[in-house]
Order: structure tokens, then sequence, then C-alpha cells
């Protein structure tokens, strides 16, 4: 399956939320479009990936509205299910945007979690009445049960990404530091002192000067 590959190799938030969207139009029976909405700090809502347009369109209805599967899915912990939008209408203002903007017909939402935390929500959407069965929710169920254990995986490797650039920036600041203390005959707060300025003169990240000075290229200049 797609999603496990992109777990197993470890891949960026952008390429879990395509492979979600993309896998479940695949692999859910009725399901021509998908999106994946995260839930961000203050609770903002924000559209991550989309199968296609029609898809986006709907979620930013969501949005819009304050309704539909996307934020019920979040509050709730079941998936919110209606087949046929045409004869009940669950989310009645969604519903009316959804029918005379999109061919949309069915949708289903389910809630995505990281950990214990509500991460956001996947939904897939049918252009066919009816045709979002209990089958494809239940299938739904299970894709959205392992996008959320991707998005977790992303999250690790995100967070452990981010802990390795910080090691290796510090390491290259200390080489700066000690290249500029040998060079000047300066103390290590003085040195420091020198690639803070230059960072701020230029405009350029602290690590990216420590960088340049250990290419021996501005190391001159730093005096």
């Amino acid at each position: 399956m797609q999603l496990a590959e992109i777990v197993y190799a470890r891949a960026s938030y952008e390429d879990v939320y395509e492979a979600i969207c993309n896998t479940a139009v695949e692999a859910i029976p009725g399901c021509d479009h998908a999106c994946v909405s995260s839930l961000r700090a203050g609770g903002e809502l924000t559209c991550e990936g989309a199968s296609d347009e029609v898809a986006a369109l709907i979620d930013s209805f969501e949005r819009k509205t304050g309704e539909g599967p996307c934020l019920d899915a979040i509050l709730e912990s079941s998936y919110q299910h209606d087949p046929d939008i045409t004869t009940h209408a669950t989310w009645p203002e969604l519903t009316k945007l959804v029918l005379a903007h999109t061919p949309v017909r069915g949708m289903i939402g389910y809630r995505l979690l990281i950990g214990d935390r509500k991460a956001g929500a996947l939904n897939i959407f049918s252009d066919d009445p009816g045709a979002l069965t209990r089958q494809s929710a239940d299938m739904g169920a299970m894709m959205a049960g392992f996008a959320s254990v991707a998005l977790a995986g992303a999250a690790h490797h995100e967070r452990a990404e981010n802990l390795k650039r910080g090691l290796e920036s510090n390491r290259e600041i200390g080489k700066a530091i000690g290249l500029i203390m040998a060079t000047h005959q300066v103390s290590d707060d003085e040195a420091f002192d020198v690639l803070r300025k230059t960072s701020s003169e230029l405009n350029v990240k602290l690590a990216e000067i420590a960088r340049r000075v250990i290419d021996d290229e501005h190391l001159r200049g730093l005096s």
C-alpha cells in the first residue's frame, strides 16, 4: 500500500497527506474525492491536502459554514456519514453549497489522531448518492486509523530531523567560534559576539555565518 511505503520511508507531512488522499480515492469503494484537514493551534482548521479541486472546495465550504463531517468527526469518536445529501441533509448549510457548486452527493468524515491529540480529519466524498455504503465507511475507518499512524510517524521523524539540525548547527557554531578565537586571539565570548553581530548585519542566520567561517569564505572580514 502507498501509505505503508511512506511510513517506512519516514516521509514528510506533505507526502503523508498526499498519500492519504490519493489512496482513499483508490481504495475506498464509492470514494471520488478526498481531503485531509489539520487542527492547528487556536483551533484553526487548515486543508493540508486534497485529491482534487472538488475536495478542496468542499473543505473550504466546511470552514465557511462552520459545519460538516470534518468538523463533527474531530469532536466525535465515531465517523460522520451522510450517504445521500439530496434526501437528508445532516449539514444543511454545507449541503446547499455542495449541491450548488460540486457533483458530490455523499460524504464521510473521520477523526485523525497523533497519539491522544485530535490532529485533524479525513473527508471522503462520492458523486453518486448512496455509493458510500457501510462497507465504504468501515474501510474508510481503517484508512483513517492507518493515516493516524502515518501522521504520528511523520511527526516523530520531523522532531528527530529538527533535533538533528539543531545539533549540527550547534557543532558548526562551536567550530566557527574556535576558528575565530585562534585566528584573532579573542575569548570565546568575543568570538561569539563577532558571529552574532555579523549575522545581524548581514541578516543571515547564525548557523549559516558559522558555515561560512568554517569554509574560510569570510574569515578575514569578520575582524
